[in-house]
């Protein structure tokens, strides 16, 4: 089966210039052309498409695609490297979500604190004017 660039885009839920973006930076292989000088994608780049999208909808790292992604083309390697990318990403994950968190407490600190009446007497703006009046680190 072949795809267009239009239905390639279609079938995995992307923009066509997001696929032109991959093949130009190497993500994606150059797609054969027809006789029109279309470009003809097969199930092949659809598959690799969809490796692609889902990592980025995890969070990767388009530099560790790539080496994921050439991971996957020697499937009889050793897959340490691939969990080591995997684990580096969760940890990087985890730090996100405390300083999410972190973040979520203080604004919710500052809205508390607000007396809602006039702006001189607004603790979001005296924390956002000075940051001593802050609790999380900078």
């Amino acid at each position: 089966m072949s795809y267009s660039i239009g239905e390639l885009a279609k079938v995995a839920s992307t923009k066509v210039e997001t696929i032109r973006y991959y093949e130009k930076i190497g993500l994606m292989p150059q797609a054969d052309r027809t006789s029109g000088n279309h470009r003809s994608y097969s199930r092949g780049h659809r598959d690799r498409l969809a490796f692609i999208r889902h990592a980025r909808e995890l969070g990767f790292a388009l530099e560790d695609i790539r080496a994921l992604l050439d991971f996957s083309d020697r499937p009889e390697a050793s897959c340490a490297e691939a969990d080591a990318i995997a684990k580096r990403h969760l940890s990087d994950v985890r730090s996100k979500i405390s300083r999410l968190q972190a973040l979520e407490q203080e604004l919710s600190r500052m809205v508390e604190q607000c007396s809602c009446n006039v702006v001189a007497d607004c603790r979001v703006i005296e924390v956002l004017a000075d940051h001593r009046h802050c609790n999380h680190d900078h």
